[in-house]
């Protein structure tokens, strides 16, 4: 059963409501465009990982024919137990090497880029974790948990991640001694120094007791969200891409072999001698930190959030057809939702190019529309073409009202 398919729906609505929780206590937990960049890596991050899922699947039931040294029942409720338990302490390691290592930290970045922190925040997701992450659920297969035991307690551990990715929530008493909580996963999330690699668990908080990475979320040191190397964008491919830019770019500049090559897999944040010399970074003072924001008018706000809800919906088509729709389809699909989400991006930091490359996007649905049916996507049909005439008309009435901003930034 695919537990996050059907969950979808109940995240926005929950998201909603803590959106109008935070307006009436006065708080000030969202933003417009940080919202929409974190669902954005969101959407794109399912998407990639239609594509990609293969890998993590194929190299898993091999390692279950070849490899098991047991085979656990999947209708004995202990397996899954023991499944849920354990998948929980694989998770733990990949998240703590995620945080330690160059290339895992590349991927794992995206999680922690957004300077808020709510229920959105939790829905910003990686589009490259597939690449290595596969590698340490292997114990699980080793140890005979069936295929679709391991798909479920995977996902349900997914699931449970949700709802500690709030600021509403204090802290929770003995909850805080087993479980990950609001509280300690708010101190995982921060770039104080205090807190900095610390909580790892999904689930569990009890891992992070017993390998001496808890931190307790202090009242007296107030979190400060994000990375110590701002993201400043609300692009979600630049999101994905950004840290592995960096490593690329220090990699390209060593001048030893052996540095170009040991830098993806060196501790977190470590840069040849020669390069870091030439190419200082800077890090931001926390005690001067200021949220990066990108003044926006009010209707150009509203415009780009009902045109992202389009890329939702594509999203969510995608997911809930995937295993029906060839793979040319979901290529085609993922292209559209990319591109469309690069643009909205544009859109949201205020570029000068932002208006010409928003009448490209719109110009671009109607070859979308026609290959969709050549791909697979879905039928040709009359509706299509109406849906098509539909759009563009809301379209255009919407950026016309838009007009006087776009054009601004334009000239």
């Amino acid at each position: 059963m695919n537990f996050i398919l059907y969950a979808v729906p109940f995240f926005f609505v929950l998201i909603a409501v803590e959106w109008l929780a935070d307006r009436w206590r006065g708080m000030s937990h969202y933003r417009v465009a940080d919202a929409i960049n974190s669902l954005s890596t969101g959407v794109l991050s399912t998407t990639t990982g239609l594509l990609a899922k293969g890998l993590g699947l194929v190299t898993y039931a091999f390692a279950l024919e070849h490899l098991a040294i047991l085979e656990l029942p999947p209708d004995q409720a202990w397996a899954w137990v023991f499944a849920f338990v354990f998948y929980d302490f694989c998770y733990y390691w990949l998240h703590r090497l995620g945080h330690e290592r160059n290339v895992l930290w590349a991927a794992h970045s995206v999680h922690h880029q957004s300077e808020d922190y709510n229920l959105s925040t939790a829905l910003r997701q990686t589009s490259t974790g597939f690449l290595l992450s596969w590698i340490f659920y292997l114990p699980l297969a080793v140890l005979g948990v069936p295929l679709t035991v391991f798909v479920s307690v995977a996902a349900l551990n997914l699931l449970y991640q949700f709802w500690v990715h709030t600021q509403h929530i204090p802290k929770l008493g003995w909850l805080e001694w087993c479980f990950v909580t609001p509280s300690n996963h708010r101190a995982h999330h921060a770039q104080n120094p205090l807190y900095m690699d610390r909580n790892y668990g999904g689930v569990f908080i009890i891992w992070d007791r017993l390998f001496g990475t808890f931190q307790e979320e202090d009242d007296r040191e107030p979190v400060i969200f994000g990375v110590t190397t701002p993201l400043a964008s609300w692009n979600p491919l630049w999101a994905n891409l950004q840290f592995y830019a960096q490593l690329w770019a220090d990699a390209r500049r060593a001048e030893r072999w052996w540095d170009k090559l040991r830098i993806w897999f060196m501790p977190t944040g470590w840069r040849p001698a020669d390069v870091a010399a030439r190419y200082p970074l800077n890090k931001p003072d926390l005690s001067q930190f200021r949220k990066f924001d990108v003044p926006l008018d009010g209707r150009q706000q509203w415009y780009v959030a009902l045109q992202f809800c389009v890329y939702i919906a594509l999203g969510s088509y995608l997911m809930n057809l995937e295993n029906s729709l060839p793979a040319s389809a979901l290529v085609l699909g993922w292209g559209a939702v990319a591109f469309g989400l690069f643009v909205l991006g544009v859109a949201l930091e205020n570029r000068p190019w932002a208006l010409k490359l928003e009448l490209l996007r719109l110009a671009l649905a109607l070859p979308l529309v026609w290959l969709a049916p050549l791909a697979g996507l879905w039928p040709a049909s009359p509706v299509a073409w109406v849906g098509l005439l539909s759009y563009s008309l809301v379209s255009g009435i919407g950026l016309y009202c838009c007009r006087s901003r776009f054009t601004r930034l334009a000239s």
